[in-house]
């Protein structure tokens, strides 16, 4: 007898977690999905899209820091719609 794990539903699309973390107006949520691998080419987790510095700094930071850290990442998951 084998027991499997029931499979992890991939993450929702970064918009609609971006959407739903910028009307959040406290306990904004982390944009991490455990894809944590940074991209030797744009610098920023491969995962999440945030840089180094916003990865170490997250803990820190007010609600209101955290929305302007999703607006970031909302423009750099969609360049071409920023």
């Amino acid at each position: 007898m084998t027991s499997s794990k029931p499979a992890t539903p991939p993450p929702l699309p970064l918009s609609v977690r971006a959407a739903r973390a910028l009307a959040t107006m406290d306990n904004v949520p982390s944009p991490c999905i455990s894809v944590c691998r940074m991209s030797p080419t744009t610098g920023l987790c491969e995962g999440c899209h945030r840089t180094l510095e916003e990865l170490r700094a997250w803990s820190r930071m007010n609600d209101a820091q955290k929305r302007g850290v999703w607006a970031l990442l909302e423009a750099r998951a969609n360049p071409l719609e920023a």
